[in-house]
């Protein structure tokens, strides 16, 4: 049977680690033919745009370009590329990624035509001997069970589940939302270790993991959505760490205000105990630098007063208990 494969890539104003990626695609073990590439912009994107112009011209790759007409997020894009594709397979991923040479070639040889099924490949996060707090964390995803960097899924069983929810604004949640959706519709996911995407970690600003908690908010529309499967799947209970060390700082102004040295001493030894905690738990296994330790000492006063109050936000606006 003769696999034809549609490559869904989402991207905004990357061209530099996009084109790597194309780099990438045009050195697959599939014929040319036999793929197509669909670049979609979270909206308008004119240096993307021109570089693809060069892209098509050069006929290295079957390429095509689509962009939405406003800045929707990831999922929105890989709405629109798979919508827009040619073919039955749709092959996801992202353009900080680079698939190896047999990426595609691994999800042909295992796909035999079923109309709903979904294959989840093996992402490998190249980090150093002394990783970084950022670099772990993405180092995760090599055990993630299904992420879009790397998986491919039939369009019947993306129509069946309707696709990505565009509710997810931000590249967060959105993939174990599309997984949960296979999973509640008994859509076999199945696992190719054969299928490598590599993940670069890319070089981030001081502090990136204070904006990353808001994210959180899309936990929240997760939690709403697939409240059992978030519990065994993503957080199996609340952040009760995060709530305590709140309450503490609520207890210590109160103290100082008042003047009440009774509850200030306690409510301070805990809360060194619970930030110490913390710190520890992000320092044990990451690099140890001055700037890093630094680094890690002052995200990690604030990161949990601002996790829960992204949270809470995702709670009043999805309506939600998720604590």
């Amino acid at each position: 049977m003769e696999i034809k494969i549609s490559v869904v890539i989402p991207t905004y104003k990357r061209p530099k680690l996009l084109i790597d990626c194309l780099i990438a695609l045009s050195k697959q073990t599939l014929a040319k033919e036999d793929f197509e590439v669909n670049v979609v912009s979270d909206g308008p994107d004119s240096e993307t745009y021109e570089h693809i112009q060069l892209w098509a011209k050069s006929q290295t790759l079957n390429i095509n370009y689509y962009q939405t007409a406003q800045k929707g997020g990831p999922a929105a894009a890989r709405n629109l590329g798979w919508r827009s594709s040619k073919h039955s397979l749709i092959a996801f991923t992202d353009d900080d990624c680079q698939p190896a040479p047999d990426w595609l070639e691994s999800f042909a040889k295992q796909y035999k035509g079923e109309k709903h099924l979904v294959f989840s490949g093996f992402t490998y996060v190249p980090i150093p001997d002394k990783p970084s707090d950022y670099e772990l964390n993405i180092a995760n995803l090599q055990t993630a069970d299904f992420i879009t960097a790397n998986c491919a899924c039939t369009v019947d069983a993306l129509l069946q589940v309707q696709g990505f929810d565009e509710r997810f604004k931000a590249a967060w949640r959105e993939d174990s939302d599309l997984e949960f959706k296979f999973v509640t519709h008994k859509i076999p996911i199945v696992k190719v270790q054969d299928a490598i995407v590599i993940h670069p970690v890319r070089t981030v600003p001081w502090g990136i993991s204070i904006k990353e908690q808001k994210k959180g908010i899309y936990d929240a529309l997760l939690f709403k959505k697939f409240p059992k499967l978030y519990r065994s799947n993503i957080q199996s209970k609340p952040l009760w760490n995060y709530y305590f060390i709140n309450v503490l700082w609520i207890v210590i102004i109160i103290s100082l205000l008042s003047h009440n040295t009774f509850l200030l001493v306690p409510a301070v030894f805990l809360q060194v105990i619970l930030l110490s905690s913390f710190i520890y738990k992000r320092l044990r296994f990451s690099k140890k630098t001055v700037p890093h330790i630094a680094e890690m000492l002052g995200t990690s006063i604030v990161i949990p007063t601002i996790s829960v109050f992204w949270r809470m936000y995702g709670a009043i606006k999805y309506r939600v208990l998720l604590i």
